[in-house]
């Protein structure tokens, strides 16, 4: 079992993050590059600091890791230095760990019994840490290899979406034996791992070894193809005795405040996918932050990406508004009791490499400067309040000027892009803008199932990959009548999405 003292013994220490100036000069993830035997040592310590707890929250599906990893067996074996079997074990729950050791928010961490009185513990385990260490270590010594099934089912499975639920999924009935295709309009596979999250967070070399490993395994991919459009949904129909649908969740939310219009106000993903796609090799930015005053509007995930982005590409001044009031410091226990989700600040790295943010403040008005173009945002502090269940914002303060030549829209998403698949399919979608599904993950169309942010919104990769394996199971118990790929959540127990 773990040391049930460690915790007592090992002071907590975070991964070194390289100095800002080196950091926002080029698009290399924000963390040290430790020696791989002082960083597996490091490691190792930290992994002691988890203590025989008795009730482990941190894999509960309801508080910590949807996926429900082996998260205490897992940091047993680190401290013993079993490189080999932590990854199995950590593999056996989680098909992408280096992917959710790098983006996942670590609800694991918040609900660690060590985070409950933080001052006299020393704070929670860094399990985020110790899980993106093995992933890599796992790599690094060559212990990840391909699993192509033994036995073929001689079933067909269409997967639309190459995000990190539809790799999931399909990684799954792969190993299975089924002869998956998964299908990706964009150019290159990944979804929005690929060309929504920063180079800086995740580098996309990392994606790619994944997907090496898949291909080897017999997993198909076909890329620039829109099905539905390309591939007729008849076609579909023919050639595959299921589909999943991961689509994702792109249609991002806007607003019609006055001066909308204006050229320099863009969607968030319209600044993150070119300087992905400049980080491809593709050619510059068709919409660079560089020598801009840039005003980010939202604070959650893709506005501190967006940051960081605007950072790299050389922004004059980037300033962040967001309209809630500024979180507290520490977990308020009536508000967020343990080991449930916190509110509480939360800063990101690229929030260390510059900028401003200002809370309780909403944009009224964009101000252009006679020709069309973006000179400007008028800005006002405000109040937020729930009325009758609806957000209500309502200005309180006189209003100001903020120069402005490039205002990016991060304040969300509101589902399912609409798509000639799902007219074809006659899947419609919820009143959330979402495609609704049975306790089986099947939609309204036989042999048709969902998973991911077109499922449950625009949410976490911990998540994705969660809803992509439970998917999987449904598809290979519809497909062969029973399953025994592992089945970690149904669609009734998922809670909202953290954060």
């Amino acid at each position: 079992m773990a040391d049930p003292t460690g915790f007592l013994k090992v002071p907590k220490i975070e991964a070194a993050k390289r100095a800002v100036d080196e950091r926002i000069g080029d698009w290399r993830e924000v963390y040290e590059r430790q020696n791989p035997q002082e960083r597996a040592g490091e490691v190792a310590q930290q992994a002691r600091r988890c203590m025989d707890c008795g009730i482990p929250f941190c894999h509960s599906g309801t508080a910590g890791c949807p996926l429900g990893n082996l998260i205490p067996e897992w940091n047993d074996l680190v401290r013993r230095g079993r490189w080999d079997a932590a990854s199995e074990r950590l593999h056996a729950t989680n098909n992408f760990p280096e992917f959710t050791g790098r983006l996942c928010p670590a609800p694991c961490e918040a609900a660690c019994v060590l985070s409950i009185g933080e001052e006299q513990t020393g704070g929670s385990v860094t399990i985020k840490r110790i899980e993106n260490t093995i992933a890599d270590q796992a790599w690094r010594l060559g212990i990840v290899e391909a699993q192509p099934a033994a036995i073929g089912t001689g079933r067909n499975v269409a997967i639309v979406g190459s995000g990190p639920a539809g790799l999931a999924a399909a990684q799954q009935l792969t190993r299975a034996g089924h002869h998956v295709t998964v299908y990706e309009r964009d150019d290159r596979l990944g979804g929005l791992l690929r060309y929504g999250i920063p180079e800086y967070k995740l580098e996309k070399a990392t994606l790619n070894q994944r997907l090496a490993q898949m291909r080897a395994e017999g997993t198909r991919f076909v890329t620039e193809c829109e099905v539905g459009v390309d591939v007729s949904v008849e076609e579909l129909r023919s050639r595959f005795d299921a589909v999943v649908l991961a689509v994702g969740a792109l249609r991002g939310r806007d607003t019609d405040v006055e001066g909308r219009h204006l050229a320099g106000v863009h969607l968030a993903m319209e600044h993150l996918v070119p300087a992905n796609r400049e980080c491809e090799g593709d050619g510059p930015s068709t919409l660079s932050a560089k020598d801009k005053h840039v005003v980010i509007i939202g604070g959650g995930d893709t506005g501190a990406d967006c940051l960081g982005t605007a950072h790299r590409q050389g922004a004059a001044s980037v300033t962040q508004l967001d309209y809630n009031p500024q979180p507290p410091d520490v977990r308020n226990d009536e508000l967020s009791p343990w080991p449930t989700w916190p509110l509480v600040l939360r800063t990101s790295p690229a929030h260390a490499e510059g900028g401003t943010v200002h809370y309780q403040v909403a944009v009224q008005r964009f101000v252009g400067d006679g020709e069309g173009n973006l000179r400007a945002l008028e800005i006002a502090e405000v109040k937020v309040e729930r009325i009758d269940g609806r957000r209500v914002i309502t200005p309180v303060g006189e209003a100001m000027e903020i120069p402005c030549d490039l205002a990016l829209l991060a304040i969300g998403f509101e589902g399912v892009e609409p798509m000639t698949l799902l007219d074809d399919l006659g899947v419609a979608l919820s009143p959330r803008g979402v495609i609704s599904c049975g306790s089986d993950w099947q939609t309204d169309a036989p042999g048709v199932f969902v998973c991911g942010d077109a499922h449950r919104g625009a949410s976490l990769v911990v998540w994705a990959i969660a809803e992509g394996r439970a998917a999987a199971h449904a598809v290979d118990a519809y497909l062969m009548g029973e399953s025994d790929l592992p089945e970690p959540v149904r669609p009734h127990q998922l809670p909202l999405a953290v954060g």
